[in-house]
């Protein structure tokens, strides 16, 4: 490496999710000295930390695992269509131990800061501890969705009796036995948790700010002829995956919403809505996302599905969404969510009617009433995209603050890197692919994974984007933004969150093309030798 000092590790990469474990395999490969620092006590990311009641992924299992072993293909069997988080949670605890990745991650490890020292051209991580770690690259695995935000009321603190965040849930089980249980929040974790513990609660209290519009999930178990099937035919289903839009199995119907008959379209809509998965939202119609009157025929659909499945009318127009249309925000899929409303023991509350003014020592006082709880759930989601950024203080070159630059949005190359920022490269970072997250996570690992194998071979010590490529991906990413119904709509997609200050504007904080594009462009620059970043 030349006169530049040997930093002790050659890559530090923070997080064990899916991202960092997948990562620490490939940098293994290469005989690199690597170490994964790791704030919980296990591997998982996502799926250790969200233990909440009802959680699942809504990618098809067989198209969410890892394809890059064709030994754990065939060795693990998905249970169900769409595992919940503990079959989740045992499938990373089962790839960990196969490829023995526990070795080199150092779990109870909050990263506090990490710096770049232009000296030794390596980056100094300090965990909360005040412990230090050094090494020439830095890799950052910490999700788009891992930063959980509590909502802005008053008296939080008050509350006797037993509180969680759906994303901070205990490991030890909840006892909802008989007990008043409030829900604040109607996204898709709250979705999930709702539908899981109504059957349990004494009475069940659902806070609701924005209604959602959420469409069936059709789980089922696995049984051994359709496992046969499927592991025989995961050749087949990657490379759907790698062709579609988004990275899962639906693939857009190449139509437009008006191009058949009022017939053809509702029953094409019957179809989708009885079909597993994402097919209604990522395999309809090709301009429902981008053309209002489309999108008005499918959301007037899903609304009739919802007046039909909920015996209340007044009950039901709560729950259909007004100011946004179908698929505009990120969808939630459901099994029985809005039958949850039909029973005598739970309440919907609509909180833009009657707002929450505080939580008190019994539970939360709206302007209308005050309830009593036995456990309040916060089901209010994450400050996406960049939160995980915000809550390590990065610094790049003269000092730069990666919070400071990033404070009207996100600005990128390729998603990956930053200008002023060497030699540190982002997972699932704003501005990169995301979709079915598994897929995009071993496209970008790979990159990355050939971006330092680059750097090695050549005895590279430093490696930036520069302006120019920031300037020019970013502008892309607006570019691609241009025409979604969905960046005209308040949500995490758009950077929005009521909870976190500075948060209220509409920015586009990821990218909206095509999976296949976005491999196509970043294919291009390392076939090019990277010459679009500063090499030294």
């Amino acid at each position: 490496m030349g006169a530049t000092p040997i930093p002790d590790l050659d890559v530090i990469i923070i997080g064990a999710g899916l991202s960092g474990m997948y990562q620490l395999y490939r940098l293994r490969e290469l005989g690199l000295r690597v170490r994964v620092l790791e704030a919980g006590t296990n591997v998982g990311g996502t799926w250790y930390w969200n233990r909440y009641p009802g959680a699942r992924f809504d990618s098809e299992s067989y198209s969410y695992g890892y394809s890059f072993s064709k030994e754990l293909l065939q060795e693990w069997d998905w249970s169900e269509h769409f595992a919940g988080q503990p079959e989740t949670l045992r499938y990373c605890n089962y790839v960990a131990d196969k490829f023995d990745l526990r070795r080199d991650i150092q779990f109870e490890s909050r990263v506090k800061a990490a710096h770049y020292e232009e000296e030794s051209r390596s980056w100094t991580i300090t965990l909360e501890d005040g412990s230090r770690f050094n090494s020439r690259f830095l890799i950052t695995a910490i999700g788009p969705l891992s930063t959980p935000t509590l909502p802005r009321i008053e008296g939080l603190g008050d509350f006797k009796g037993a509180s969680f965040h759906t994303a901070r849930w205990p490991k030890e089980p909840v006892d909802f036995t008989g007990k008043r249980v409030a829900v604040i929040g109607t996204g898709a974790t709250g979705i999930q948790t709702i539908q899981t513990i109504a059957g349990q609660v004494g009475h069940l209290t659902v806070f609701q700010r924005t209604a959602n519009w959420a469409a069936p999930l059709h789980n089922g178990k696995i049984d051994a002829e359709t496992q046969k099937k499927i592991k025989a035919g995961y050749p087949e289903i990657f490379a759907r995956c790698q062709e579609t839009f988004a990275c899962f199995v639906h693939t857009p119907d190449t139509r437009g919403a008006f191009e058949v008959s009022d017939e053809e379209r509702e029953a094409n809509y019957e179809r989708l809505y009885g079909e597993r998965g994402f097919g209604i939202w990522q395999g309809n119609f090709k301009d429902i996302l981008i053309d209002r009157k489309a999108n008005a025929t499918i959301s007037d659909f899903v609304a009739r599905k919802i007046r039909q499945r909920v015996k209340n009318p007044e009950v039901a127009e709560k729950l259909i969404p007004k100011n946004h249309g179908f698929g505009t925000r990120r969808l939630p899929l459901e099994t029985f969510y809005f039958e949850v409303y039909n029973q005598g023991n739970v309440e919907l509350v609509d909180i833009k009617e009657t707002p929450i003014e505080r939580i008190t020592q019994a539970g939360i006082k709206t302007s209308a009433k005050e309830f009593e709880f036995d456990i309040i759930i916060y089901a209010t989601g994450f400050d996406a995209l960049t939160g995980s950024f915000d809550k390590i203080d990065f610094r790049g070159v003269n000092d730069a603050r990666l919070k400071e630059k990033w404070k009207h949005g996100p600005q990128t190359y390729l998603g990956i890197m930053v200008h002023e920022f060497p030699n540190m490269m982002m997972l699932m970072g704003p501005h990169t692919a995301l979709g079915n997250i598994p897929r995009s996570i071993e496209y970008s690992v790979d990159w990355v994974t050939g971006l330092v194998r680059f750097a090695y071979d050549n005895k590279l010590t430093r490696l930036e984007a520069t302006t120019a490529g920031v300037d020019s991906w970013t502008d892309h990413v607006k570019t691609l933004g241009v025409g979604l119904l969905s960046n005209e709509i308040d949500s995490w997609m758009t950077g929005i969150n009521s909870n976190v200050e500075g948060k209220q504007t509409r920015i586009i904080a990821r990218y909206s093309g095509s999976a296949p594009a976005y491999r196509a462009r970043c294919d291009e620059v390392a076939a090019k030798g990277y010459d679009e970043l500063r090499l030294g």
